[in-house]
């Protein structure tokens, strides 16, 4: 059901989030700590039952130089620099299997899936664990890790992971390192969009159905998880409402979009109570680059499923063209809307 704003408020709904000073200066500092470490990139070949497609075994150091793993997915027999698209995956979900999700590389693309550090053990196995001693993967329970300062919140070390998974793209030997795009689905989506403001050398992005957006909205409107998860630690730490929003500043889908200038394509689900159309929006409004958000209004958060499958296809093929100015059929950039 409808429990949103209308469709035309949400058109132009903005966010009452507040963009700390020193936004930038956090995430320049943070980034120039991860890139102190050796990124330590290594790829192994994983054998497969796959016969159209190559699947390898990445791994690469991310934030405090821990290790993180990532499925490389191409065509078979790639023996050219293709463009990449790398991809962030939604939450409690790691990378997956390798014979899993194989729609990108069998559209040409090689395509880098990130696992998610510390989770993994909800809907899609994980191999990356949330730092030395934390014994792997676990079921979701990370929206307050560490979220009473900025420094220490759980996703400072998983956005930072994902900027180094983009250098780990870029030094392969099957990608052209001047064609990589982002993309993911809820978590993934929210991932993307803070990489797209961090990378900004990157051809596009992709955020469907977006989470880690306008949480002031977000934790009035909902109580869905993962939303959730923190409503419930403040009912608990009443007292820390306060430092907890502070910390959560820094991590809003909605002070990224502002400083991100990447094309971007944006999907929302109308009736999603995971990720509040509002949340979304409030993303979309802000975003600073060229962009468009294609509505579904029967959906929640599956959002448009297939036919967003192929419109994403659609857009990084355009964006990621050896020349993205003179693709053929280069969509419009501005706001669209699914048929009723």
């Amino acid at each position: 059901m409808y429990f949103d704003l209308p469709a035309d408020q949400l058109a132009a709904y903005t966010s009452s989030q507040i963009r700390p000073a020193d936004f930038e200066s956090f995430w320049e500092e943070t980034l120039a700590e991860a890139r102190s470490h050796p990124l330590n990139l290594t790829v192994t070949a994983e054998p497969t039952v796959l016969a159209t497609v190559d699947v390898y075994d990445v791994q690469f150091n991310g934030w405090n130089g821990e290790p993180v793993r990532a499925w490389l997915r191409l065509p078979h027999g790639t023996s050219e620099p293709l463009p990449c698209v790398v991809e962030f995956v939604g939450y409690g979900g790691g990378r997956g299997e390798p014979q899993d999700n194989l729609l990108l590389a069998s559209s040409g693309f090689a395509h880098l899936q990130m696992d998610t550090r510390g989770q993994g053990a909800g809907w899609s196995r994980g191999a990356t664990a949330d730092g030395a001693g934390s014994g792997g993967p676990q079921v979701p329970g990370l929206m307050t890790r560490g979220i009473l300062d900025p420094h220490t919140y759980y996703y400072r070390r998983l956005f930072t992971d994902a900027v180094r998974a983009v250098q780990a793209a870029r030094e392969l030997d099957w990608v052209d390192p001047d064609r990589v795009a982002l993309t993911g689905i809820s978590q993934g989506g929210g991932v993307a969009l803070a990489t797209a403001a961090l990378c900004p050398d990157v051809r596009a992005v992709v955020a469907r159905v977006p989470f880690l957006c306008d949480f002031p909205r977000a934790l009035q409107i909902t109580d869905a998880y993962p939303y959730r998860e923190i409503g419930a630690f403040l009912s608990i730490h009443r007292t820390e409402a306060a430092r907890a929003q502070q910390t959560l500043q820094y991590f809003d889908g909605v002070n990224f979009a502002q400083q991100a200038t990447v094309p971007a394509m944006i999907t929302v689900g109308l009736m999603d109570a995971t990720t509040p159309p509002s949340t979304v929006y409030a993303a979309y409004n802000a975003y600073a680059g060229p962009k468009q958000i294609t509505a579904w209004p029967f959906n929640g958060h599956e959002g448009g499923g297939p036919e967003d499958d192929v419109a994403a296809i659609r857009f990084l093929r355009d964006m990621t063209a050896p020349d993205p100015s003179a693709a053929a059929g280069e969509p419009e950039v501005g706001q669209t809307a699914a048929a009723m």
